[in-house]
């Protein structure tokens, strides 16, 4: 499925879209589904940080690791034994995906209780099937990766979201309305919210499966021409595949596991020390997971979309042995990471008073939701560095390097965490306690990629013009956004519209202003734009304009 001129920036610049596409859905249907579950949210995000942990032992490893060996094969003309390496993939996923979920359905209410949110148990048990269909999906997913094609994935990550999107709302409408009939509102709504996560990865399922389906008769084509006289036994496969996923499994779990364990430990600390009633600390981790971790998560998203496509060109790279074209492509996935993810952290920092009030309202707690995001700029930036230098280091074969340095980082995390929890910092204490643990692993990993690979990192045209552009297009959309709600106070009477259009012309204003400033900079020369999904027609545009 990928041409002879694969260009993984291409690959993930496509699936960095379908992430971008996920996200704004999700912030949209959440607004709806925040607003019926009211109290519920809580439950809700707890039971899906649960499924989240679960989902982190069971199968995110298995895209990265199963596309690692296929791209390796490829890279080399195994055909066969890429196709080995999916049917051994598989067998394991079933397996370990179907204990996942049995274990994770049948101890749904002690999990919950761990937690000190047990209105969450029924809304476990809704999402438990959702971790079986997830590892299978995993394989596939990562099995086209390895191929060199994101499609696949983007395509069924579109759809998995839409299906979410109205699987969740009506569902949490149902149950909401079945619940308070009897009292139990709470568990109900948040159970009926996560139906549509079950119903999305579902329909993702099936989506792959029919592309894969319709690929087959290509791939067995590709399979006869393959002359491989050294076939790998299914044995020595999955030594291979326990080889990568352990380590693969290991870094993801430990990378990822702090924001999980933050509403653990927030909820033990709120419960056992302070004295605090669920009904009581609940309304604050709302607007920490459902508003601040939602927003500043989008823009993450796009590091993790990119990631996916860097890991197996650098496989292909290493494992052709050009390095001068690993340099390359390391300079170049941490550019583009950049270059999005500084703009829009700022972007959500200075905007966070409207963008809250927009999507969220102003609730009671309106004050400190809108301060918590004002740290949204540190979060989005550090993770999203953190993630794609993870990426590179696994990329390299340096499998060990992102387990020990997240380690190192939560370690760290949760020491800071506890003690700014006792110090009845609130949310805030998390917020600032995930920031720490995404600087530890930049400074960890970037020293690791330069003394692995020799590769200097650039500054002035990766952080400082980037950085430059973005404060200006900050002060810019800022000006945009409250010129016009003064205007449009003053012709409507809709406070909805003298926030929404406003927000629009901002985001609008900050996205000219800082196109407009990477080129004045020449932060991105002609040749990085024609990498990118038409490339071509955006550099001659560019060029008519006299930005290029």
């Amino acid at each position: 499925m990928s041409s002879k001129k694969n260009n993984f920036l291409v690959q993930g610049s496509i699936l960095a879209i379908a992430g971008i596409l996920t996200r704004v859905i999700g912030i949209i249907y959440r607004i709806p589904l925040n607003n019926i579950l009211g109290d519920g949210i809580s439950a809700y995000t707890i039971a899906y940080d649960i499924y989240s942990l679960f989902l982190l032992i069971s199968s995110l490893s298995l895209p990265l690791a199963v596309s690692k060996i296929v791209a390796a094969r490829m890279a080399t003309g195994q055909v066969k034994n890429a196709a080995k390496t999916l049917k051994g993939a598989m067998v394991i996923a079933v397996a370990i995906g179907l204990t996942v979920s049995v274990c994770v359905y049948l101890f749904a209410d002690k999990l919950a209780g761990l937690w000190k949110f047990p209105s969450a148990s029924l809304a476990l048990k809704i999402l438990a099937p959702a971790l079986f269909i997830m590892c299978i999906l995993g394989v596939l997913r990562g099995f086209f990766q390895g191929l060199g094609s994101m499609i696949p994935t983007a395509i069924s990550q579109i759809f998995e979201q839409i299906v979410n999107a109205v699987v969740s709302v009506l569902g949490a409408y149902l149950m909401f309305r079945a619940g308070d009939g009897i009292g139990k509102t709470i568990e109900y709504s948040a159970a009926g919210g996560t139906m549509g996560t079950l119903a999305g990865a579902g329909a993702a399922l099936l989506f792959v499966i029919f592309v894969y389906m319709v690929y087959r008769r290509n791939f067995n084509r590709m399979m006869r021409r393959d002359k491989t006289h050294a076939e790998e036994s299914y044995v020595d496969l999955g030594k291979v595949l326990v080889v990568t996923i352990f380590p693969v499994l290991l870094s993801t779990t430990i990378y990822n596991i702090s924001s999980i364990l933050d509403s653990a430990i927030y909820g033990n600390i709120m419960t056992k020390v302070f004295g605090f009633t669920e009904a009581q600390y609940s309304p604050y981790w709302s607007i920490y997971s459902g508003h601040y971790r939602l927003l500043t998560t989008a823009p993450i998203a796009i590091a993790s979309a990119l990631s996916s496509a860097v890991v197996p060109s650098l496989i292909r790279s290493v494992t052709v042995g050009d390095y001068r074209l690993l340099k390359n492509k390391i300079g170049s996935s941490v550019k583009l990471t950049t270059i999005i993810a500084i703009p829009c952290g700022v972007g959500l920092s200075v905007l966070a008073e409207p963008f809250i009030t927009l999507l969220f309202g102003r609730g009671s707690l309106h004050s400190d939701d809108v301060l918590l995001m004002r740290l949204a700029v540190f979060v989005v930036i550090g993770y999203s560095f953190s993630t794609i230098t993870n990426s590179i280091l696994q990329g390299i074969n340096k499998m060990k390097l992102p387990v020990i340095h997240s380690a190192i980082a939560l370690g760290a995390h949760l020491f800071i965490l506890a003690g700014l929890q006792l110090l009845k910092t609130d949310v805030y204490g998390v917020a600032i306690a995930d920031i720490l643990f995404s600087v530890t692993v930049c400074i960890l990993n970037s020293a690791a990629i330069k003394r692995h690979t020799g590769y200097r990192q650039e500054i002035t045209k990766t952080f400082i013009l980037p950085l430059i552009s973005a404060v200006i297009m900050g002060a810019g959309s800022f000006l945009a956004y409250t010129g016009m709600n003064r205007l449009m106070a003053l012709v409507s009477k809709s406070h909805l519209l003298t926030v929404a259009v406003p927000v629009l012309l901002a985001v609008i204003a900050a996205v000219i202003i800082y196109g407009a400033l990477l080129m004045v900079f020449k932060v991105l020369s002609e040749e990085e734009i024609k990498m990118f999904p038409a490339g071509g027609r955006i550099a001659g545009i560019l060029k008519k304009v006299r930005l290029l």
